[in-house]
């Protein structure tokens, strides 16, 4: 059975639940470095950990809190996003044998973190050919990227995040990326007036 003393997070923005068992935690962290030599490290760690003890095959009785995965992934890029070096790593898993994939994460080197990543990395990496975990943990990663490098290299070239242009001048990176930045929108109409497309 779960164990019953671990503490629930509950946060105001969301409705009161019900009486609950908190059963299972996953973690994903990532960390975005300005390195030295002018690229950027994205680190991106991923655990996944129960409340109770389970038997398993290769690892025995795994204890509560101990977690059943634990992966590393660290991306490095350029200031345009693209994938100069990757590293990737699988300190626990049900399997001894789950970090044999890591290697193949290679394959993402020279791609550019922008429109068409995920469908770039399920390609290479999807089903067979990778990791679920590892390659889930690409996308936060990926997000943490645009995070780290977008508003620093915005500030340097003198520009608002919020409403800077790419780094050529042309169009403004955000647009049609979510709601807010719909180029028939008010926050576009207001800001980038050149790619509004409303009435």
């Amino acid at each position: 059975m779960p164990d019953t003393n671990v503490p629930e997070t509950v946060t105001a923005a969301l409705s009161p639940p019900v009486e609950r068992r908190h059963i299972h935690t996953r973690r994903v962290t990532c960390t975005g470095y300005r390195r030295t030599d002018g690229l950027w490290d994205i680190d991106g760690h991923l655990t996944d950990v129960k409340t109770y003890a389970f038997d398993n095959r290769e690892r025995g009785e795994i204890q509560p809190g101990d977690p059943i995965h634990e992966m590393w992934v660290r991306i490095t890029v350029d200031d345009r996003l693209v994938v100069q070096a990757i590293e990737a790593a699988t300190v626990k898993g049900p399997f001894s044998a789950c970090g044999a994939i890591t290697p193949r994460f290679q394959c993402l080197v020279g791609l550019t973190i922008a429109h068409g990543w995920t469908r770039a990395v399920r390609e290479r990496l999807g089903g067979v050919k990778g990791c679920t975990h590892l390659t889930e943990l690409l996308g936060p990663v990926a997000t943490t990227a645009f995070q780290t490098i977008y508003p620093i290299l915005a500030r340097e070239r003198g520009e608002r995040p919020d409403r800077a242009h790419g780094a050529d001048g042309g169009r403004p990176p955000l647009l049609n990326s979510c709601h807010i930045f719909a180029s028939d929108g008010e926050v576009v109409k207001t800001h980038w007036p050149a790619y509004y497309t409303g009435d």
